[in-house]
């Protein structure tokens, strides 16, 4: 049994981001953001920002089986760019501003092999450059 939305579509989160990397806490930042869509009626766009030439395996593989689960619409896309002019916060930032998202939600940490820091390079820099919401989620 599906759960009806609070809203018909909320105001504050039509369109949601979330940039997903194979993490642990990508997926619970999924988790969270599909809660979203149920509740507000939001359109989620799961994205994997990764450089140019870079052939690691499918990052949306364990995002489809969460996905399937709760039986919701959600659009995936791949985001390439040039590693020399470019990485994957400032890649996050442009998909934002280009995609008219409403809120952005990801994972605290991503893949790093540092674990002395409660938050990654990333998640840091889409709260400081975001001109949209950022969920953090751990």
């Amino acid at each position: 049994m599906s759960e009806a939305p609070t809203y018909e579509i909320s105001f504050y989160f039509r369109k949601i981001l979330v940039p997903i990397d194979g993490s642990e806490n990508s997926l619970k930042a999924l988790e969270f953001a599909l809660d979203l869509a149920k509740h507000y009626g939001s359109r989620i766009v799961v994205a994997y920002a990764k450089p140019k030439g870079d052939s690691r395996g499918d990052p949306f593989e364990r995002a489809r089986i969460k996905i399937a689960r709760e039986g919701l619409n959600v659009q995936y896309k791949v985001i390439e760019y040039d590693p020399s002019n470019s990485n994957t916060p400032s890649t996050l930032v442009r998909e934002i501003i280009e995609g008219g998202y409403d809120a952005v939600v990801l994972g605290a940490r991503g893949l790093s092999l540092t674990t002395d820091i409660p938050i990654g390079s990333t998640a840091l820099s889409l709260v400081i450059n975001s001109p949209v919401s950022v969920f953090i989620i751990r």
